[in-house]
């Protein structure tokens, strides 16, 4: 595997168009998140990097655009609009105030995903922090490889998002309701199992832990240098 893998969040409040667009990015090879309302999609961008954003302007609650105003100057993250044909003005709106495309409905999932790869392809993103490499271990974000002794282990996308909060917070203890949050799990069973995998993908000594570590009533924690 030796391409990028851009995780896209798609928000929008309509679970079928959702559901279609997450599917046909994942048979395209890329990671998908999805959100039914601009306010999940900000706890999401809090706590998560995402490569670009897929933004339906018309939702109940929060519209798109309102996204776009309160959100923009907090990320840089590139943004493609759904809009409806009758929504001109949205879309010149959605353009003035940062995004960076927009589609209308109904569209071609091929022209979907032309589109995103158009502004991927011009967009350098910062990748530090993306790529972590420490005793004879690689963490590579982009690439969803954790490579261990010149083996590869393929990430999904529940456990590159553990994983890049982690990175990017190395000592701090994460509970698992925190890690439930992260990763929208409720039970503490499931998390436990994504953790045990994920141990045997970095750990020499999956049994004895040195780098993701359990901290007996509070959570776990990833110590690397």
């Amino acid at each position: 595997m030796n391409d990028f893998v851009a995780h896209i969040l798609v928000v929008d409040d309509d679970e079928g168009i959702r559901s279609l667009i997450k599917q046909y990015l994942n048979e395209n090879n890329f990671l998908v998140t999805t959100s039914d309302s601009a306010e999940n999609a900000e706890e999401k961008i809090s706590i998560i990097k995402f490569d670009l954003i897929v933004l339906d302007v018309m939702m109940t609650g929060k519209s798109g655009l309102d996204f776009i105003k309160q959100n923009k100057s907090k990320i840089d993250t590139p943004i493609i609009l759904l809009t409806a044909k009758v929504e001109t003005e949205n879309r010149v709106e959605g353009l003035e105030i940062g995004a960076d495309d927009y589609l209308p409905k109904p569209f071609e999932p091929k022209e979907l995903i032309l589109r995103i790869k158009n502004i991927l392809n011009k967009t350098k993103r910062n990748d530090e922090k993306r790529i972590i490499t420490f005793d004879n271990i690689k963490i590579d974000l982009n690439k969803l490889l954790i490579i261990k002794n010149d083996i590869e282990y393929k990430i999904n996308s529940t456990e590159k998002i553990i994983l890049e909060k982690m990175i990017n917070n190395p000592g701090k203890t994460f509970s698992r309701e925190a890690i439930g949050k992260l990763t929208d799990l409720d039970k503490e069973r499931s998390i436990d199992v994504i953790i045990t995998r994920l141990r045997r993908k970095i750990e020499i000594d999956p049994k004895n832990p040195k780098y993701l570590q359990t901290l007996r009533g509070a959570g776990y924690v990833l110590w690397i240098e």
